[in-house]
């Protein structure tokens, strides 16, 4: 049997327990530059773990996925955090489950950013990769480069888990 998923809007609350959220709305904020720039102050932090660790920022272009989607496999990154910020606007879809053991299906919660969300998953949270839903879109990435093994994969059978959009 197929256990389906249904995407909940993207909110800080809900994605607390994953990461944080990368948004303007409710921030610190204030002026900086003469007042001509708004600063949305230390909203996500970065992690890099290990010897010879760093904080990288990378581009990534991401093709859109089929819906519903079959949620086959989710990732984790058990030496830093990782950051995906949408450069084009559009809502994409996020899925994550919590630190620890490799998940069952039933751990997995869905999200949708209104695109102009992005989030920053905490060290060792599960996730699916980044899910475009409306083309091809592009993401700032920020994560850690450096020494040692940083993603660990787990897959799950086909059919277990679908997602659909509420």
């Amino acid at each position: 049997m197929t256990l389906q998923l249904r995407a909940q809007p993207l909110t800080a609350a809900a994605f607390a327990p994953f990461g944080e959220v990368i948004e303007a709305e409710q921030q610190h904020q204030f002026y900086i530059n003469d007042g001509k720039a708004l600063r949305y102050h230390d909203i996500a932090r970065a992690e890099a773990l290990g010897d010879s660790a760093r904080v990288a920022i990378s581009l990534v272009d991401v093709e859109p996925y089929a819906l519903p989607l079959a949620v086959t496999l989710l990732e984790k990154h058990p030496r830093g955090s990782q950051a995906f910020i949408p450069l084009d606007g559009q809502p994409f879809l996020i899925l994550a489950a919590p630190r620890g053991p490799a998940p069952g299906p039933e751990a997995v919660q869905a999200f949708i950013s209104n695109g102009r969300q992005g989030v920053n998953y905490h060290t060792d949270t599960w996730h699916h990769p980044i899910v475009s839903l409306e083309g091809k879109q592009r993401f700032i990435i920020i994560d850690r480069i450096g020494q040692g093994d940083n993603c660990d994969l787990h897959h799950l059978q086909p059919g277990q888990l679908e997602v659909v959009l509420a």
